[in-house]
C-alpha cells in the first residue's frame, strides 16, 4: 500500500527525509502516462545520493545521480524537486484526467 506525506510530518530512512518519493502523472487526452520516482542513497564516502528517475509508465526510464554532501541538503533538494513536480499535475496516486 501506498502513502503519501505531507513536509511536516516525521520521516522514516536514513534520518531526517522521506526514504523515497513516487509520483505519477496521468493524462488520456494527451494519452500522457509519466512517473517521477526519487529516493535517498548513503554513499561511500559519508555524503546522500538524491537518485532520480522518470519517464513512461511500464518502460524504463532515466536516472540521474545528484551527489550531496549531507543529508540535510539532499533532503531539501529532494522536497524542492516534489513541489515543483506536484505543481506540474504529479501526485502519488492520481486520477485519469479526460479534460
Amino acid at each position: 500500500m501506498q502513502t503519501s506525506h505531507n513536509m511536516n510530518d516525521s520521516f522514516v530512512g536514513l534520518g531526517v527525509g522521506p526514504p523515497s518519493i513516487d509520483l505519477k502523472r496521468i493524462d488520456l487526452t494527451k494519452n500522457m502516462r509519466r512517473f517521477y520516482r526519487m529516493s535517498l542513497q548513503p554513499d561511500l564516502f559519508g555524503g546522500v545520493d538524491l537518485v532520480r528517475e522518470w519517464g513512461r509508465i511500464g518502460f524504463r526510464g532515466q536516472w540521474l545521480i545528484e551527489r550531496h554532501t549531507g543529508e540535510d541538503e539532499a533532503v531539501s533538494a529532494m522536497l524542492k524537486l516534489e513541489t515543483a513536480k506536484r505543481k506540474r499535475g504529479y501526485g502519488p496516486n492520481p486520477t485519469a484526467s479526460n479534460s
